[in-house]
Formats: structure tokens, C-alpha cells, sequence
């Protein structure tokens, strides 16, 4: 692995964290503004001004983006606009801290859908690193569950976002990183658009709203998935998704910063299984061609 390619590799990944991070503060909030409008009028009114910024920030970008490129950033949009209705309308049935967990499971169903889709061969220190994510995730998130329909609403959203990684992982390319964002941000918000549909979003109810909503859009929404995008076309999917799941640590950092919750002992041995998931996969030493996915032909088309 040459050095430029290393940095870009350390870049990317501290980019998925920082985003992840991000995504982890938005818990509070947006536990307190679906309590106050409808979901899906909710992701609506976020993703269509995250749509509009995107737009205008990155006319010129999308405008060279070729037609595979803008049907792909559709499809993407399409998958990811879908996972998200059908986990907010799991979380609507069950408890958030069991949501957490199933959304999580992108981390298991990403290298499988890897494997089957691109024939990618997972080595063993990736899939020790899912074992370990998952049972941080459980310890993270789960004190006795029932699966239910709210239960496979939400592995339902989380096998969506773990292909919506598999495939920007493939089709990402860093030249296309806001053309391509700015796609998939239009799709996902026609998506929650159509899930308004007949009478159309309601909007935020008063200026706290409003605020908390404009932060999800602006930076939690379209600075997420540029971040997103960009990272995911110098990592395999697999990685990316192991990255990820920090964010329940952060959302669980956040939430007894802010007070909602108290530590405790799963919090940090949770939290900790995580951490040392994504060390396993970003800071051991790798013998090069066997520790992950083969890095220089997870772009091939």
C-alpha cells in the first residue's frame, strides 16, 4: 500500500467517524422533534432542503456527472430514501434503544451482501470485527427485546443501508463525490415526499424545530453524505460499515452528556467492543492483499 494511498485510507476513515459522531448528536434531537410532527413529514421537510442546498452548492458537479453516474446516484437515493422511512416507522413500534440495535445489523449484512453481489472474499480479522461490533451494539443497545414487526421493519432498513454501502462503495468515485451526493440527496428527498402524500409535508411547529431540522438537513444530512460519498470511494464497503457503527457510541456519549442518560457498565464495555472492532480493521498491521477485501479492485465496474 503506498503512502498517498495510506493517507487517503486514514482520511477517509477519521471523515466517517467525525460524520458518525455528527449522526450520534442528532439522537436528542430528533427524539424531541417526531414527538412534535408527523415522521414522515419530518424526513421530508429534512432531506428536501438538503436537496435544494446540495443543488445549488453543486449544480455545476452534478451537470458533469455522466447518465450511469446520475441513474446510480438515483438508485442509491432510492435505497437509502427507503431504509429511512421503513426505520422510522419501526421506531414508531419499538423501543429506540432496540432500534439502535437492529439498524446496526448493516454491519453483518454488509460483508454478506459483499461477498454476494461482488464476490468479495471477507478475511477473518473483518468478520471477528462484525462479531465484535455486534456484540457491542447488543451490550450498547438491548436489555431484553421481542422481535416483532417493529423489529423486522428495522433489519428490514438496516439490510438497505448495508447494500446503500455496498453499492457507493462500488460506484463512488472521489472526482464525483458532490455531483454524486447531490443525487442521491434529491432521490431520498422524493422518496419521503411520496410517503407524505395525499396532503403533503406538514412543517416544523415552531422555531426550536425549525433549527433542529435546518442542523439535521444542512450538517447531519448533505455534509453526511458528502462526507459519505467521498470516504466510501477510498474504503471497501465492509470497512466503512465497521467505521460506522460508532455511532451508537456517540449517541450514547452525547445522551449522558446532555443528561438524558447515566453511564453505565454497557455503555462502556459496549462502546468499547466497537472501538476495538474498528481497530482490528483500521490500525493492526496487515499483511498486505490478506487483511481485507482487495482494495485495488473494490472500484472495478
Amino acid at each position: 500500500m503506498s503512502v498517498t494511498h495510506r493517507r487517503l485510507t486514514t482520511l477517509a476513515t477519521l471523515g466517517l467517524i467525525a460524520m458518525t459522531a455528527v449522526w450520534g448528536s442528532t439522537f436528542v434531537l430528533i427524539k424531541d422533534v417526531v414527538g412534535r410532527m408527523p415522521v414522515a413529514d419530518f424526513l421530508a421537510v429534512r432531506f428536501a432542503i438538503a436537496a435544494v442546498a446540495m443543488l445549488v452548492l453543486f449544480a455545476r458537479p452534478v451537470w458533469r456527472l455522466g447518465r450511469r453516474q446520475v441513474l446510480r446516484g438515483l438508485l442509491l437515493g432510492l435505497v437509502y430514501g427507503c431504509g429511512q422511512l421503513l426505520q422510522t416507522w419501526g421506531l414508531s413500534l419499538i423501543a429506540p434503544s432496540v432500534s439502535g440495535f437492529a439498524t446496526g445489523m448493516y454491519v453483518v449484512f454488509t460483508p454478506i451482501l459483499a461477498m454476494l453481489l461482488l464476490g468479495q472474499r471477507m478475511a477473518g480479522i473483518v468478520w471477528l470485527a462484525v462479531a465484535l461490533s455486534t456484540l457491542g451494539l447488543g451490550l450498547l443497545s438491548l436489555n431484553g427485546v421481542s422481535v416483532d414487526l417493529g423489529v423486522w421493519l428495522t433489519l428490514a432498513s438496516a439490510a438497505l443501508y448495508a447494500l446503500h454501502i455496498v453499492l457507493l462503495g462500488q460506484w463512488s468515485r472521489p472526482g464525483d463525490a458532490f455531483g454524486l451526493s447531490a443525487v442521491q440527496m434529491v432521490a431520498i428527498a422524493v422518496v419521503c415526499l411520496l410517503a407524505t402524500a395525499p396532503h403533503g409535508p406538514v412543517l416544523p411547529p415552531d422555531r426550536g424545530a425549525w433549527l433542529a431540522i435546518l442542523y439535521m438537513a444542512l450538517i447531519a444530512g448533505a455534509g453526511a453524505m458528502l462526507m459519505q460519498t467521498w470516504a466510501q470511494s477510498h474504503l471497501p464497503a465492509a470497512r466503512a460499515a465497521i467505521v460506522m457503527t460508532t455511532e451508537p457510541v456517540f449517541a450514547a456519549a452525547f445522551a449522558v452528556l446532555l443528561g438524558v442518560d447515566a453511564l453505565s457498565w454497557r455503555m462502556v464495555v459496549g462502546g468499547g467492543l466497537i472501538l476495538a472492532a474498528m481497530y482490528l480493521v483500521e490500525l493492526m498491521p496487515r499483511r498486505q492483499g490478506e487483511a481485507l477485501p482487495a482494495e485495488a479492485v473494490h472500484h472495478e465496474v
